[in-house]
């Protein structure tokens, strides 16, 4: 029998200054991104974003024993780890370390890094068109990656976490695509479904997207859970910084 953490959650990290930086770079009509941070890996939370990782560490820590996390692993970028970090230290995990694992990466951008949309259809004309074409689930910009390639990576960390922390607690920090293409592989869905989950709403930072190891298979319980961010007055924000109801 395949081997399953008792239950996963996938965090996504708290609001960065990246998001801040997007935001006012869309709401200006701007083709460029200004980001102080030179690698995309570097970026930092801003205050708001700690603020959101303090909230939901607290919310862990009012959890019953046998609910609150027995192992976390984070992305190595320095947003979802700083998130980690302060989820560690809010919930008062004794004993729990952090793990950084590359391939909770976000999304490589290559090409289009630091494009805003309208950056992309001025500056990537070829690029615009060829996503129009294929679709945002196998395109491929030059220099990064597709969701399809996400995917893959986070089958072998799924393989990884059987074989090493089976019937343990994991919480993940990781980033919005990456929480998306977790459910795609979890939930066996199709292009067309993830699709529609995607253009729904997008994933708040710092929610909560959990699932319970039954029946021999990982089964969702919330998805974008923001409920602990709400009861400690952290405002939720979404990419592109937009306020959004939990869901």
């Amino acid at each position: 029998m395949t081997q399953l953490p008792g239950s996963l959650w996938l965090l996504r990290h708290g609001e960065s200054a990246g998001n801040v930086a997007r935001d006012a770079a869309h709401k200006k009509g701007l083709e460029r991104i200004a980001i102080e941070a030179a690698r995309d890996m570097d970026v930092p939370l801003s205050p708001l974003g700690e603020k959101q990782a303090a909230a939901v560490g607290r919310y862990i820590r009012s959890q019953p024993a046998k609910v609150r996390p027995t192992a976390v692993l984070s992305s190595p970028y320095l947003r979802a780890r700083r998130t980690a970090e302060i989820l560690i230290a809010e919930a008062k995990l004794a004993g729990v370390s952090l793990v950084v694992d590359e391939r909770l990466r976000e999304r490589e951008l290559g090409a289009l890094d630091r494009l805003t949309r309208r950056g992309i259809e001025k500056l990537l004309p070829d690029q615009a068109a060829l996503r129009k074409s294929l679709g945002k689930f196998y395109h491929r910009p030059p220099g990064g990656e597709s969701w399809c390639d996400v995917i893959l990576r986070l089958r072998t960390f799924l393989d990884t976490l059987g074989r090493e922390l089976a019937g343990e607690r994991v919480v993940a920090v990781c980033h919005s695509a990456v929480v998306l293409c977790f459910r795609y592989i979890l939930e066996r869905m199709t292009e067309e479904q993830i699709l529609a989950i995607d253009a729904e709403a997008d994933v708040a930072n710092c929610s909560i997207t959990s699932y319970q190891c039954a029946s021999g298979r990982l089964e969702l319980r919330h998805f974008n859970f923001v409920a602990p961010l709400r009861e400690e007055g952290a405002r939720v924000t979404a990419e592109p910084d937009a306020p959004i109801a939990s869901r």
